[in-house]
């Protein structure tokens, strides 16, 4: 099998996987945002260490201590540019951008804006027209999104109550994008509730003409792609709403453990106290210090939740479930499983580059498959 280069995004970093050899490129946006951060924290320490910590109580020393534990700046999606560049969106708590990166490492921005959240960039073939996700947090909906490379001229390209995510463009003459929606569902108050079963729909930026080109009973069909000869990859899921479910016995389960949950909280409430006195916890796995968890990368994984359960008896776990599967659809055919376990994928002409999040594989026309890079947590894949 032909060797390929590789990028793609693992636990929060960019990643070049080039001739066998595996790097991380540093965002100088990332650099000078965790500097700030870091330069305002040491003009706040006051509040955490010596007398002045003794007048926040444990609420907001446990709030200190998270900040300082969370991760300033996230990486969102990963596309090429041109003359052997790459184009990535990156956010932080109050604005986000799309950043391109040339061939010699050097970072440009693009966009930015506080308005919305910008996400998934995909570059046209023409070079010179951007789609991507435009989130909006206040309403909990987002659309697709269309701008120049260069320039300030953006447009919403879709409406409506739904969330409008990934788009890809489909290649050959005119401008057609593929891309994944679901409707939002909400309360009687308006407030969002959760998410429909995600679709795949068609969209020429061109004449504005859109079509949903695939849908199934049941099953989230997330990421797709579309190849010039009308080839439909996409993964496929079981699809799951996220709303809680109510029950009797559910209740009665909760009454009971009612004890044991409020001995737990009394005891996370000392565990603080020596996290920020002897920078020890008192609860340890097995011995081992316990990792604290981003809060925005729960975030990101928490639809994931269930998936990343593990299955006994298989030793690659990697992070979703069997029932993950990379989806290939052929004009006029029947959609055929190329691969399971996948949680990001590309296509590079006859070959298939997927991802379980715990590694990256690349499968060939004749089926075989080899495993090229190892990782954790890996989000995104690119081929080069």
């Amino acid at each position: 099998m032909p060797a390929i280069d590789l990028a793609y995004l693992a636990q929060r970093k960019l990643h070049l996987h080039k001739n066998g050899v595996t790097r991380t490129l540093e965002s100088e946006f990332e650099r000078m945002v965790r500097e700030r951060t870091a330069s305002i924290e040491r003009r706040n320490s006051w509040k955490t260490h010596g007398r002045g910590a003794m007048f926040q109580g444990a609420a907001g020393l446990a709030q200190q201590q998270a900040a300082l534990q969370q991760t300033p700046v996230l990486i969102t999606g990963l596309t090429l540019a041109p003359e052997g560049g790459l184009l990535y969106s990156m956010e932080t708590d109050s604005i986000s951008g799309i950043f391109l990166r040339d061939a010699a490492g050097v970072e440009t921005r693009l966009f930015h804006t506080a308005d919305f959240r910008i996400r998934h960039a995909a570059l046209h073939s023409d070079g010179a027209t951007l789609a991507a996700t435009a989130f909006h947090k206040d309403s909990m909906r987002s659309n697709i999104a269309l701008l120049p490379l260069h320039g300030t001229d953006f447009s919403e390209v879709t409406e409506g109550d739904s969330f409008d995510q990934l788009p890809a463009w489909i290649p050959g003459e005119g401008r057609r994008v593929v891309f994944q929606s679901a409707g939002v569902g909400r309360d009687a108050a308006g407030n969002f509730a959760g998410l429909g079963p995600c679709t795949i729909h068609r969209l020429d930026a061109d004449s504005g003409d859109l079509d949903e080109i695939a849908a199934e009973d049941g099953k989230d069909l997330l990421q797709p792609r579309e190849t010039e000869d009308g080839t439909l990859y996409y993964i496929r899921k079981p699809y799951e709403s996220g709303a809680p479910q109510v029950s009797l016995v559910g209740s009665m389960k909760d009454a009971a453990l009612f004890p044991f949950r409020m001995a737990r909280a009394i005891l996370q409430y000392f565990n603080i106290f020596s996290m920020i006195y002897t920078g020890k916890p008192l609860v340890t796995n097995k011995g081992a210090v316990q990792r604290p968890v981003d809060p925005r990368q729960a975030l990101i994984y928490g639809n994931l939740a269930h998936a990343m359960r593990q299955q006994p008896g298989d030793e690659d776990q990697g992070l979703v479930r069997s029932s993950w599967e990379l989806v290939r659809k052929r004009p006029g055919g029947r959609a055929e499983t190329v691969a399971t376990k996948v949680l990001a994928f590309d296509v590079a002409g006859e070959q298939v580059v997927h991802s379980n999040g715990a590694s990256i594989t690349v499968t060939g026309a004749d089926g075989n498959s080899e495993r090229v890079v190892e990782g954790e947590l890996i989000e995104r894949v690119l081929a080069l």
